[in-house]
């Protein structure tokens, strides 16, 4: 694939850049950065050589400062112990500026690092953002392949999915220790598949996997430590009793949604189809707000009475719901959830409802849009009315 120029926009000065393998955080350093000192964990040398001693950072910058000034550290949580160096040198040499870079914040979590006492943005890389590659990608390739750099750029995609998830199995879950049992963490990932887009329950999938409901929770814990899989917390600003209030949960990417659902002569593809397109859509989402330099947080929004908005913006220059139908056609009932929305937050500036169609309407104050239309115009630049 030609080299495509990303959204994220790095700090000034130090920072950590977490994100899920493959999605292209070392291009992105590399191409930026291409005077930096860098330290690859993933290296079996550089890991025996700063595990044994992790003052050794200090050496290093030392003696390299004065002609380099940026350092590179790739897979910090290795070696977690380096970041107490790492904020020494910070505090010694304000100018010299250090990019700590992540695919699981478990390690760091669990060994009580303070991630430098806020000496250090963080920062995340998400898959691709069609928009970032509007001519190369289409929405199929996205709901088939999903969007990860690592995986949009092999020969063949979609045995580079296949292998992509036993890789996370090999290097992280299982070197780690982080289970027991590899294979009832295999068979969770299967049955949490099933919840993409839904309210988790962790009873119900612990029967399902038969294991205990503690296990499944841990499962889930693992699962957003290592940042393969995320929630998005119920919208409410009110003391609303009516509202639900468990998360909905995904997996980071559509593609790897896809190749852990089963699918057989029982499951319906437009169950599978509507459940891919609205994970594409939150990761959309989550990296349109991840980018933009204003404090926005996604939500989505849902009643017991049934009322429901799949996603809902809310910021200091947001507040926007949005609803998403795989469907080319609309019927009435499809804007049932974004009315209610309105009654209950008559604020909000802006209800779009994304569908598979091809024309742009607007219907009773809702923007209905092509979904793919949608994603290709959106870009962390252009506020959400621009968009639509």
């Amino acid at each position: 694939m030609n080299t495509i120029t990303r959204y994220f926009k790095p700090p000034e000065s130090s920072y950590f850049l977490f994100g899920p393998r493959g999605t292209g955080k070392s291009t992105f350093l590399k191409q930026h950065y291409q005077d930096a000192e860098w330290i690859n964990l993933l290296d079996p040398e550089m890991f025996r050589v700063y595990s044994a001693r992790p003052e050794r950072i200090i050496e290093l910058v030392r003696k390299t400062k004065e002609h380099r000034k940026t350092f590179i550290i790739d897979e910090i949580q290795l070696i977690p112990e380096l970041l107490s160096a790492v904020h020494l040198l910070i505090e010694e040499d304000r100018e010299c500026r250090f990019i700590l870079t992540g695919s699981s914040a478990r390690k760091l979590k669990r060994a009580g690092v303070d991630l430098l006492a806020g000496r250090a943005s963080v920062k995340t890389m998400h898959p691709f953002m069609i928009s970032e590659i509007e001519n190369l990608y289409s929405l199929e390739n996205a709901l088939d392949q999903g969007m990860v750099p690592l995986i949009a750029a092999a020969d063949d995609p979609r045995e580079k999915l296949k292998s992509y998830i036993a890789v996370y199995l090999q290097e992280e879950v299982k070197q780690e220790g982080l289970v027991r049992n590899v294979g009832d963490f295999s068979r969770f990932l299967e049955i949490v598949s099933f919840s993409h887009g839904a309210e988790i329950n962790a009873s119900n999938i612990a029967r399902e996997c038969s294991v205990g409901r503690k296990a499944v929770e841990s499962y889930l814990d693992i699962l957003q430590d290592l940042l393969i899989g995320y929630t998005i917390p119920v919208f409410t600003k009110k003391a609303e009793r009516s509202s639900r209030s468990h998360p909905k949960f995904y997996f980071f990417d559509s593609g790897i949604f896809r190749s852990l659902r089963p699918s057989g002569p029982l499951d319906r593809p437009e169950e599978i189809g509507g459940a891919a397109l609205e994970g594409l859509v939150a990761q959309h989402l989550r990296a349109y707000l991840s980018y933009r330099s204003y404090d926005t947080k996604l939500f989505y929004w849902r009643t017991y009475a049934g009322a429901e908005v799949d996603f809902v913006l809310y910021g200091s220059d947001i507040f926007a719901a949005i609803e998403v139908k795989n469907a080319s056609r609309l019927r009435t009932e499809d804007f049932r959830g974004l009315q209610s929305f309105k009654s209950h937050y008559p604020q909000a500036t802006h209800r779009v409802l994304l569908y598979r169609g091809s024309e742009s309407l607007l219907t009773d104050d809702v923007h209905c849009i092509p979904v793919e239309l949608f994603l290709k115009k959106l870009h962390p630049e252009k506020m959400i009315q621009e968009i639509v």
